[in-house]
């Protein structure tokens, strides 16, 4: 038995030794970072999306046109740029646990304002102060996941914690058709200043990423992370870091010219109601979610590159099909949904961003990277609800959105440009 033990405080003692992200066993440990990073990242991306999902109902109430709506709706996206690469730098410097508890209270503060905007311009400012706490959010969680797991099963956990998108959204879907006629559409912000209260689970339940402390510890980090703006656009990293960009931007204008207008396109071209565009809506997020979780399996064992591909082909084909083709199968409503359901698996792809980048960059800058290049790529998109609204005069709504299949394709074909990065041991970036 004393054999048994020792060998047993032994074993504890190696572990403890370790870096998270070194330890093959998956622990408790582990779990409690995937579980809060996960609830973060539902409630940001809940926030980001529940107000399409108001758009009517706000438009009405303060008499706002479409492209004031849109303009709305652009701003807070163009905000997440400046959030992602201002919380990416500050998580590089104070760490990734104070800065996810910063992004969760700025997001959630934003959007508990807009439900107190009198009108245009105080609802404009606060859905830029939405965006910002948005922007920072995904690269944090991402960052402290994917520092924490292993390597050989790193991709799996970070695509289980971007299940939190459809999840979010889905409670967007059931907030925006379900709750807003009953409630108002004023509540409904309102109370969505709830997740604040993971901030006091965050800072109880979460140690620090023992990577980045085992960083903060080298001299050599330390004194480099003044300069980390140089760093990322330094000849070692700028091609990998515009390629990054580049990826991003076609994989975010895909998800954009898609879902920024998808309710109001399904209400409004297709004459379906609210209660029944929300049902179908949920359909796609069922497809998200399985999507989000089976990609990090596929990519742990055949590889980054092909498995984003097939994905970005597999959303391409459901676009072109719920978009241009709609009258082929407008008959058919399961088929329909079928193919809605794949639009969503498809999108399962976003759960390739956060192991792809980090296993692309340093510790140093890491978060940087990530939050620069996932963000300003979600900034761009300002433009894509106002070019939605403007290709919508003369082609419709399903003519805008089918754009995205473009997109997705052109972004199943950029990724190639990268090296292949599974199983790769983020300790060996420096």
């Amino acid at each position: 038995m004393r054999g048994v033990a020792a060998a047993r405080r032994s074993r504890q003692e190696d572990l403890a030794i370790l870096l998270l992200s070194q330890q093959e066993e998956i622990s408790a440990l582990h779990l409690r970072v995937l579980l809060l990073a996960w609830a973060g990242w539902v409630f940001d991306f809940y926030d980001l999306i529940l107000y399409s999902f108001l758009l009517i109902p706000i438009g009405q109430e303060l008499a706002l046109s479409k492209l004031e709506l849109s303009l709305v709706l652009g701003t807070s996206l163009a905000a997440t740029a400046a959030g992602g690469v201002a919380f990416g730098f500050l998580s590089d410097r104070f760490g990734r646990k104070r800065v996810l508890q910063w992004t969760i209270l700025t997001y959630s503060g934003g959007t508990f304002l807009c439900g107190l905007a009198p009108g245009f311009g105080w609802l404009l400012a606060f859905r830029i102060l939405t965006g910002i706490g948005i922007g920072g959010e995904w690269a944090t969680g991402q960052t402290y996941v994917c520092e924490t797991f292993p390597p050989r099963q790193r991709a799996r956990y970070a695509g289980l914690m971007q299940t939190g998108a459809p999840i979010g959204i889905a409670l967007a879907a059931l907030v925006g058709g379900f709750a807003a006629p009953a409630i108002g559409w004023r509540a409904c912000f309102l109370v969505s200043v709830a997740p604040a209260l993971l901030v006091v689970w965050i800072r109880r339940a979460l140690p620090e990423s023992d990577l980045w402390l085992e960083h903060q510890r080298v001299a050599e980090v330390a004194a480099a992370r003044a300069g980390a703006l140089e760093q990322l656009l330094s000849a070692r990293h700028r091609s990998l870091f515009l390629r990054s960009l580049v990826l991003a931007v076609l994989m975010m204008s895909a998800y954009w010219f898609t879902y920024s207008w998808l309710p109001g396109y399904l209400h409004e071209q297709r004459g379906l109601s609210l209660a029944k565009s929300t049902s179908w809506i949920l359909v796609t997020q069922s497809g998200g979610l399985l999507g989000y979780a089976s990609f990090g399996f596929a990519a742990d064992a055949l590889g980054r590159r092909p498995v984003y591909s097939a994905y970005a082909l597999m959303m391409a084909l459901g676009l072109v099909m719920i978009t241009v083709l709609w009258d082929a199968v407008a008959g058919r409503p399961a088929l329909i949904l079928g193919f809605m359901f794949l639009v969503g698996f498809g999108t399962g792809l976003f759960a390739g961003f956060g192991p792809l980048f980090a296993e692309l960059f340093p510790t140093a800058i890491r978060n940087a990277a990530m939050g620069s290049a996932f963000n300003l790529a979600r900034g761009v998109q300002f433009f894509t609800p106002l070019a939605i609204a403007v290709v919508a005069g003369r082609y419709g709504l399903g003519g805008g959105i089918s754009l995205a299949a473009l997109f997705a394709v052109l972004a199943g074909l950029w990724i190639w440009t990268f090296p292949e990065t599974r199983g790769r041991a983020l300790t060996d970036l420096g």
